[in-house]
């Protein structure tokens, strides 16, 4: 099955991805953005799917059950639901910082919390 069919197969669009890679930073940070980047999409997509506060752990960990269930492995959907709670915390972290609400997060604002590390 193609990735054009399923639009949650891959939550970061080709724009996002170029935009990432056209940035001068180094290969590690780049590849720490696209993380971020990507975990940032899914709790956008949890939350606009449940209009709830994405960061409510049943519907993160209700998210990745049913993710897992594609690959019928309840090790993935824990070690899913692990990072994903552990990258939402920072985000929300990052984003009181900065005065921001978590969904309003964008790349630019990523590359702060890349370099800072």
């Amino acid at each position: 099955m193609s990735n054009h069919l399923d639009p949650f197969s891959n939550p970061l669009n080709i724009e996002i991805i170029q935009e990432i890679e056209n940035l001068d930073l180094p290969i590690m940070q780049k590849h720490h953005l696209r993380i971020l980047a990507h975990c940032l999409q899914i709790l956008k997509i949890i939350s606009e799917e449940n209009s709830f506060e994405y960061q409510n752990k049943n519907l993160l960990k209700e998210w990745c059950d049913n993710q897992s269930k594609k690959f019928d492995d309840k090790k993935f959907s824990d070690l899913f639901y692990e990072q994903l709670e552990s990258i939402s915390k920072k985000l929300s972290t990052f984003s009181k910082k900065i005065g921001k609400n978590i969904e309003d997060l964008e790349i630019d604002d990523l590359v702060l919390l890349v370099e800072q590390r």
